[in-house]
């Protein structure tokens, strides 16, 4: 419910991607609330989940790769610039990295314990965790519509966001020819 509408998906590849999702916001966002952050994360982990029902969990392939990379740094993002975390309290740890100019990079480092960086990467694994028990938990609970959704992509290869609401809503897709 706290995220952005779906614009279009595909499982054309392009480039390191089998395929993708791309969402749009329905106008200028200017932050974004823990509650948003937490949707993204969740949707972040369903392609992975979305095999683990297909294929099995021993049969997982790493094609959910780029999806579990953003949700790291996103989730990480959370933890160290941004404050969520109960546990850290609002406090920014230096894990900033910019792009400078010419590809090279510039790290803005701060010294932090050893005990504070194991409670990051705790506090990471658990909303990613969490991320995950989420969209098992959705994708549990919509499995007749993701198969539709799969399906429909396996014959039309792109939908737009209108086509799959009707997919979802047991309709086929109409499209001009």
């Amino acid at each position: 419910p706290s995220a952005d509408p779906l614009h279009k998906a595909t499982i054309i590849p392009r480039g390191r991607a089998l395929g993708m999702v791309m969402q749009l916001p329905e106008g200028d966002r200017y932050s974004m609330s823990y509650k948003y952050m937490v949707s993204r994360l969740a949707i972040m982990m369903g392609g992975r989940v979305a095999e683990e029902f297909k294929f099995g969990k021993e049969n997982i392939t790493s094609g959910a790769s780029s999806d579990i990379e953003q949700a790291t740094k996103l989730a990480r993002a959370m933890v160290t610039r941004w404050g969520f975390s109960d546990k850290l309290g609002h406090v920014a740890y230096g894990d900033n990295q910019e792009e400078v100019f010419l590809g090279h990079s510039v790290a803005r480092t701060q010294n932090i314990s050893e005990e504070t960086a194991q409670i990051i990467d705790a506090e990471v694994r658990r909303l990613i965790d969490d991320a995950y028990s989420t969209a098992k938990s959705v994708l549990t609970k919509k499995k007749k519509e993701w198969i539709a959704l799969a399906q429909g992509l396996l014959e039309y290869e792109t939908l737009s966001g209108e086509e799959i609401k009707q997919l979802i809503a047991g309709q086929k897709p109409s499209r001009d020819l």
